[in-house]
């Protein structure tokens, strides 16, 4: 359903972010890994610190998920309502 008012209340796709950053984790301790492994300390240092970044946004994610559906609504849910009033 649209209503037009589109752009003031979009909703995020948590579930779509938070499948990206367990992708970002599994491949930042496979680089870190793999690259503390071979001994290049510099690029094993970038991965890890990419890591935190992504490690960082997947513990962001998880909290707006477990808020609730005013942070993830469903399909069920319908759209907010644009206010009304302007300041």
């Amino acid at each position: 359903m649209r209503t037009g008012s589109e752009p003031t209340t979009a909703r995020s796709s948590l579930r779509v972010r938070f499948w990206l950053s367990v992708w970002g984790v599994v491949w930042t301790v496979a680089g870190t890994a793999a690259f503390a492994l071979a001994g290049h300390p510099g690029w094993a240092l970038a991965c890890g610190m990419l890591f935190l970044v992504v490690a960082a946004d997947l513990a962001f994610v998880v909290r707006h998920i477990r808020q609730g559906p005013h942070y993830q609504p469903g399909r069920d849910v319908p759209p907010y309502e644009p206010p009304t009033d302007r300041p």
